[in-house]
């Protein structure tokens, strides 16, 4: 009874030590559709699912290009994620411009960090709703790495975040150990199962929602949708799922028991269905 004391605006506290404001932007991403990264020795890939905000619309992109070595997959606002990503560009760009080399991975996520912690320091922003897995190659190999709304970052092996994420995390979990020595085709096996992991029952993986991005030491980031993926998904074709995600299942196993009680006064679903017009 006492929270609504404690969410207006980023800057206040709870007594519990929690900004109420952060936590419903990790909802939003929670709430965003699934996108899977996995990197081996040679290879960093990311898969994302598409979603189309009405049965009169295209399936909207989840994976945006930043530099010939880097894109990122998003899961919450578009309008969040598009603005990060044009940040990303403009530094990208100005490396190019200034040292003549593309920007190494790990300085383009610190930035990254450094822009998304301000709005969760004054009075009148508000966090960007959107987390990202940013899968790149540079002079140390390559890279995945994760940003949270939190302004937190995390270098990973593999990763999933969106709806029902937890599923894809759990197989991934079961592999990792395997993904360093994967070759390309096993390592979009692993990806693409993963993902399918994360849909419901009745639903599966085809070449209008899943969305595929590459790159390797000697290829550009070359992203392939809609028709250019569909030789991809033949590798997996008839396979049965190893997990089964629970059509009751929203966002992620490891979220608070409480959660229901941080939902902000308008429901998170309410703003679930804006995004599912926003977000791609």
């Amino acid at each position: 009874m006492f929270r609504n004391q404690y969410d207006n605006d980023v800057t206040i506290w709870s007594p519990q030590g929690r900004i109420h404001q952060l936590e419903y932007a990790m909802e939003a991403v929670k709430q965003g559709s699934a996108a899977v990264g996995i990197k081996s020795k040679t290879h960093a890939i990311l898969i994302a699912l598409k979603r189309a905000p009405s049965e009169l619309s295209a399936h909207q992109k989840k994976i945006l290009p930043i530099d010939d070595h880097v894109a990122v997959a998003i899961a919450g606002l578009t309008a969040d994620a598009r603005l990060l990503c044009n940040f990303m560009r403009s530094e990208c760009l100005d490396s190019r411009w200034a040292y003549d080399q593309a920007l190494p991975i790990s300085r383009l996520v610190s930035m990254v960090g450094n822009k998304s912690q301000i709005p969760t320091q004054r009075y009148g922003r508000r966090p960007f709703g959107v987390g990202l897995l940013i899968a790149g190659y540079d002079s140390a190999g390559p890279h995945i790495y994760q940003t949270c709304p939190s302004a937190n970052y995390y270098d990973c092996k593999a990763m999933a975040i969106g709806a029902r994420s937890q599923s894809a995390r759990t197989y991934l979990e079961k592999y990792l150990d395997t993904f360093a020595e994967c070759s390309l085709e096993e390592l979009v096996k692993h990806g693409l199962r993963a993902l399918r992991d994360t849909l419901p029952s009745e639903m599966n993986l085809n070449t209008k929602n899943c969305s595929l991005g590459i790159v390797s030491v000697d290829m550009k980031f070359k992203i392939y949708d809609d028709e250019k993926v569909a030789s991809y998904l033949a590798l997996i074709e008839g396979e049965e799922r190893s997990t089964a995600a629970p059509d009751g299942e929203e966002g992620d196993a490891a979220a608070p028991a409480t959660r229901t009680d941080l939902q902000p006064p308008v429901p998170v679903s309410a703003a679930a269905d804006g995004e599912e017009g926003m977000e791609s």
